[in-house]
């Protein structure tokens, strides 16, 4: 992509925003202006990002897939993706149960008895502990590919 065509995508881009809302300053400030200016911005905004999506990706493709790059990318590797994926979401969702209900507890522990905070913190960490475990058996798997 030239220099020229970079420049006018970006110029388009702040264009798109500037103008619409720059409309709307100008003007009698009210709710059907506003929402006519935010649909327009929107309009424009991501128009232009699929034309420098085009612009950018839709030139010739130059890839000679070999035998091994072909064996490796398969059924197999969507499925360690998947994989990598539901490690490490799975674990972030049970982590954000436990923590939420050890949190709990434990401020209200820590409300009536101060000298507990460091036995009742130890219990919040060790569920978000779990959170980190699966992001690292994603990471392992995601090496593995």
């Amino acid at each position: 992509m030239s220099m020229l065509v970079k420049v006018m995508l970006v110029a388009a881009l702040v264009l798109s925003i500037v103008v619409p809302f720059g409309a709307y300053f100008l003007g009698e400030k009210s709710r059907k202006r506003y929402k006519t200016s935010l649909a327009c911005n929107c309009f424009f905004f991501f128009s232009t990002l699929i034309l420098a999506s085009i612009l950018a990706y839709g030139g010739n493709v130059h890839a000679a897939e070999t035998a091994e790059a072909a064996a490796n990318s398969g059924f197999a590797t969507g499925l360690g993706y998947i994989a990598a994926a539901l490690a490490t979401g799975v674990s972030g969702i049970g982590s954000g149960i436990a923590v939420a209900s050890s949190a709990s507890a434990a401020l209200g522990a820590i409300s009536e008895d101060q000298s507990i905070f460091g036995k009742s913190m130890i219990f919040v960490a060790m569920a978000e502990g779990i959170a980190l475990y699966g992001l690292i058996i994603s990471f392992m798997i995601l090496g593995k590919l």
